[in-house]
């Protein structure tokens, strides 16, 4: 039977978690992808569980720079879920990031993959 309740799974605390180890171990100045994350934890389809890990990351599970992840465009689609809709572009501004109309502008050249960096 497929699951097709776009709610995370039950057993996705322990996915949660992976997400976030991962998540804390982006370099400051640098940027990743909610894609490259589920490549780097061998669950490549898990892109939205990514987005919804991270979505829920500022309740309690200490700092987790959840503002360097963004679409595989570059785009803050995930800024909604920073208290203000203009904090997660202060938070990468803040590193150095130029962002414009939502995009990341220098995304290819700062991009850290996982996959290749760890």
């Amino acid at each position: 039977m497929t699951r097709k309740s776009s709610a995370p799974a039950p057993d996705s605390e322990g996915f949660f978690s992976r997400v976030y180890e991962v998540t804390k171990l982006i370099p400051y100045g640098r940027i990743t992808s909610y894609g490259a994350i589920a490549r780097y934890l061998g669950s490549g389809g898990s892109v939205r569980m990514v987005g919804w890990a991270l979505n829920s990351s500022h309740h309690g599970q200490g700092f987790i720079p959840a503002h360097r992840v963004v679409n595989r465009n570059g785009l803050l689609t995930g800024k909604h879920h920073f208290g203000t809709s203009s904090t997660m572009q202060q938070l990468l501004e803040n590193e150095g990031f130029t962002v414009e109309d939502d995009r990341v502008l220098e995304f290819r050249q700062r991009f850290w993959d996982p996959s290749a960096e760890l």
